[in-house]
């Protein structure tokens, strides 16, 4: 009797501390199943990730791979929207010509404002004798960006020089194949097309912004690897664009 004793004492020092932990559980429990209810669910198919708060989500509208207008402006809005995107480089010049008239850039630019888009209008050059169309200057857009890899650097400088010095209302960008260009926007958008992303890990840090070509990644898990990397790793990613993204069905 007398060696059964102990044991019944450390057995009733236990009692308390099971009940304590299986109060623990319970409150965890009831606490994940409140977080989950409450919570609102994201696709994984999305570029959204919890590192990404106040980075750049960039889809890029390229007009030569598929024509938005006003007819087809709120569709492409809902679809950004509904992937997680937060800005737009929405092309309205390409090889010298100017697309839209003023009342229609700024259609653009308010109905983007209304579903909480910045709106960058972006310029495709193709050679040196192009230039920016002023009339663009001013209009509410949030940016302007460069899209001019194929020109030379002394080409690319005047262009952005003359961009700084006539807009003022907005930010500048460039997008750029060239992992090294010394320019210096608000935003330097680096064209990382590839279907091994990590193989640009030296170029994309904090400052720059890395992007996803669809037509380059094999996959629709490639395709989010590739976005979650670069929002892990910089400052942001831009998508070209949305005509791939539609055609592949990411």
């Amino acid at each position: 009797m007398s060696g059964r004793k102990p044991r019944r004492r450390r057995a009733n020092r236990r009692w308390p501390l099971l009940a304590a932990l299986v109060l623990v559980a319970g409150t965890l429990a009831s606490a994940a199943v409140l977080y989950h209810s409450v919570s609102p669910a994201v696709s994984s198919s999305t570029p959204q990730s919890s590192s990404s708060s106040g980075k750049y989500i960039i889809l890029y509208i390229d007009q030569g791979n598929g024509v938005v207008n006003e007819s087809d402006f709120g569709s492409m809005l809902t679809f950004a929207s509904s992937q997680g995107f937060n800005t737009l480089f929405f092309q309205v010049y390409r090889e010298g010509s100017l697309l839209f008239d003023t009342a229609q850039l700024g259609y653009f630019i308010s109905q983007a404002h209304a579903q909480g888009f910045k709106i960058f209008f972006s310029l495709y050059f193709t050679n040196g004798s192009q230039t920016i169309p002023a009339s663009i200057y001013n209009l509410g857009e949030d940016g302007i960006s460069l899209d001019m890899s194929t020109l030379s650097f002394s080409q690319e400088s005047s262009l952005f020089t003359s961009l700084r010095q006539g807009y003022t209302s907005g930010l500048t960008a460039i997008t750029t194949t060239n992992l090294t260009l010394s320019l210096s926007p608000d935003l330097l958008v680096l064209e990382t097309y590839t279907s091994q992303i990590e193989q640009y890990s030296q170029y994309i840090h904090p400052g720059v912004i890395a992007s996803v070509g669809v037509f380059a990644t094999t996959s629709k898990s490639d395709y989010e690897q590739e976005v979650q990397y670069a929002l892990a790793n910089g400052d942001g990613v831009m998508v070209f664009d949305y005509a791939g993204l539609m055609k592949s069905g990411y």
